[in-house]
């Protein structure tokens, strides 16, 4: 295993096997932290994630959340956190949240597995700024 794909597919696996129903995304970003990962860039209407590691970046692709031109709803925090709390919580798939993060007026989101720190952003400029702790596996 020695294509940045391999070792990203390697540490999702891990991720899923050790993480907790309830605040497991930590647990996931350590993961993808050890296998190195150190940057994680979702964009939201297409679904597509790119994950920067040391072995090179790669792209996971979705199915898109939106097809031709629709409107963005405004960027709205308090529905951001119910979709993150949602999520922390376990009572979400991985879908589910990305899609409410959609409905909350999020274009795209960026993790930062070195700060342990996720911004989410509007359309417009807006961004929410989320630390989660450390863990260790």
């Amino acid at each position: 295993m020695n294509t940045a794909t391999d070792r990203l597919r390697a540490a999702l696996d891990r991720a899923a096997a050790i993480r907790p129903k309830e605040g497991g995304f930590p647990y996931l970003a350590e993961a993808l932290r050890q296998a190195g990962v150190t940057r994680c860039r979702m964009a939201v209407p297409s679904n597509t994630m790119l994950y920067l590691t040391d072995a090179g970046p790669v792209a996971v692709q979705s199915e898109p959340l939106v097809a031709g031109m629709v409107d963005v709803t405004p960027f709205d925090r308090r529905a951001l956190l119910t979709a993150l709390r949602v999520d922390q919580a376990g009572d979400s798939t991985f879908p589910e949240f990305v899609q409410g993060c959609w409905e909350a007026g999020v274009v795209r989101y960026d993790v930062d597995l070195d700060a342990r720190q996720c911004v989410y952003y509007g359309a417009d400029g807006d961004s929410y700024t989320e630390t989660y702790q450390a863990v260790e596996i």
